[in-house]
Formats: structure tokens, C-alpha cells, sequence
């Protein structure tokens, strides 16, 4: 892995997406043999310009659906946030051993099940390329069950990186998305913006008005179940360059999260070349 300087920002201009969502691609010419990152637009000062879309709604795929409970139960204990390099700290930090190998196993396994559908070959407009099999659905409850029953709410909220999300903390985004990255599939460089979502407190007492902040990505399967290829990239500078790339390989039961929104770096999911990635992915949510 590269080190290098703090990102110098460009223009490029993004939508509701995910690494593993809806990114839009960039305008830098950027192409790979399977798909060509789509067109930019830039403002006259050089910012960029963030995309809101206010009613942010997950697909209907299945009314209620039936996760695998944890078991055993995962202990509650004090999880340490890794900054891949300490001059990213601000921007990607991970949690390695985020959840058990065997849970993954569990988990794929179910996953497997559900009704997945393969994104569009050809992307719209404005859109980075993607080729991998999704599945979305609205589920408050699941999403409450990564933050409170694993650990995850007390490190988020810990002093040391409290700072770091961009408001007071209420929870993780209900709309719950799966990824399964086969042989050939990818999803090329883009932006991750942000969405305005409710989540329901801790006790459920109340809906809170959200906005997304920092991506979740858990990570389910890695080289040891057969996985070669599908790293996550990350380019600080605005530019897809080989000398400039932050390479995070897929691991079990590691969750990755980066900043995104304005601040989101450049990023890609590299073509899987054999074996399967398999991802869940929410969101880090903040009162607005």
C-alpha cells in the first residue's frame, strides 16, 4: 500500500450511491474493459456539488426479512477502529474481526437465498459502471441489532473518534443492502453521497430525522472462502493512479467504514477474478 499526501479536492459530482449503491462516476476518462466512468460537471469555483434527494427510499424487495439471530451471542466487547494509514484516519477506518468467521459462513449461506437481481450492464448517465447481484430492503430492526447487539454503538461513540462522523450519532441506516460480487462482476470508480433517512432511537420510542454520513461495508467472505480480486480502492487525489491507491482486500468479518458525501474519496470495487464477495452494507446516521 502507497503512502502520500493529504488529498488536494477537485470537482466531480455525486449522488446517492454506495460503494456499493448508485455511484456516479467521474469525468476523467477513466475506463476499464468492461465500462467507461460517465461525465462530471464542475462549478466555476472548483467545489463540488453535493446531490440531496430528500426521500431517500429503499426498494420493496421483501416485506419482512427473517436474518439468521446471533448465535452464540456476540460478545459486547471494546472493538479499536484501525486507520488503514494514520494520515487517512479521518476518512477510512476499520474494524477488523467485526463479526465471527462462522457467523459470516452463516450468513452467506442465508443470503444466497434471497431474490437477488443483477444490476443493469449498461449504466445511465452520469452513473460508474457496475456489474453485481443486490438485494435492498427497509429493515429498522436488523440495522438496530449491528448497533447495539455488536459492539458497534460504543465504538462509534467512543471519545477518541466521536469526532469523526459529522453530528451526534442515532444509528445505522435501515435500508439494509446486500452485494454479491461473482467471477468478472465490478463496480468502477465513484463517489458515495449522502441520504436523508428517519431511524428510530434506541429504544423506539421515537423516529429521528437522519442524514447519512459514513458508509458501513461488512465484509463477508475473503481469500481464505476462495475470494481473488474485488478490493476496495481508495484514490486521495481526486485521480485514478496506481502510485496514489489505498487497497483494502476483502476480509471476513471485517467492516470498513469511509467518509462520505462531500468528503467521500474517489473509490472502486475491482473486478472479482474468482470465488464470490459478499457484502452487507448500511450506513452511519446523524441527527439532523
Amino acid at each position: 500500500m502507497a503512502t502520500y499526501n493529504q488529498p488536494s479536492r477537485t470537482s466531480a459530482r455525486k449522488n446517492p450511491a454506495s460503494e456499493e449503491g448508485t455511484g456516479r462516476g467521474t469525468g476523467r476518462g477513466m475506463s476499464r474493459g468492461k465500462g467507461k466512468a460517465m461525465g462530471n460537471r464542475n462549478t466555476a469555483s472548483g467545489k463540488r456539488l453535493p446531490h440531496e434527494r430528500k426521500d431517500h427510499q429503499p426498494d420493496p424487495d421483501v416485506a419482512a426479512t427473517r436474518w439468521p439471530p446471533f448465535k452464540p451471542a456476540l460478545p459486547v466487547t471494546r472493538l479499536a477502529f484501525d486507520a488503514p494509514i494514520p494520515t487517512l484516519g479521518d476518512q477510512i477506518v476499520l474494524l477488523r474481526n467485526f463479526w465471527p468467521k462462522s457467523l459470516c459462513r452463516e450468513y452467506v449461506a442465508f443470503l444466497a437465498g434471497l431474490p437477488l437481481t443483477t444490476t443493469p450492464g449498461r449504466p445511465r448517465r452520469g452513473e460508474a459502471a457496475r456489474v453485481n447481484d443486490r438485494f435492498q430492503t427497509s429493515d429498522a430492526r436488523f440495522a438496530q441489532r449491528l448497533w447495539l447487539q455488536t459492539g458497534l454503538k460504543d465504538a462509534v461513540l467512543d471519545d477518541a473518534v466521536e469526532h469523526l462522523w459529522g453530528g451526534e450519532v442515532v444509528g445505522l441506516n435501515p435500508n439494509v443492502r446486500v452485494y454479491r460480487y461473482s467471477k468478472n462482476q465490478f463496480f468502477d470508480c465513484h463517489y458515495d453521497d449522502y441520504n436523508l433517512v428517519d431511524v428510530p432511537s434506541d429504544d423506539g420510542s421515537e423516529s429521528i430525522r437522519a442524514r447519512t454520513t459514513w458508509t458501513a461495508l461488512l465484509y463477508l467472505t475473503s481469500a481464505a472462502d476462495g475470494v481473488l480480486g474485488g478490493e476496495t480502492v481508495f484514490y486521495p487525489n481526486d485521480r485514478k493512479s496506481p502510485q496514489e491507491e489505498l487497497v483494502v482486500a476483502p476480509e471476513s468479518g471485517m467492516l470498513l467504514l469511509h467518509r462520505h458525501g462531500d468528503n467521500c474519496l474517489l473509490h472502486e470495487g475491482r473486478e472479482v477474478l474468482a470465488g464470490q464477495k459478499w457484502i452487507i452494507r448500511t450506513d452511519i446516521c446523524v441527527r439532523r
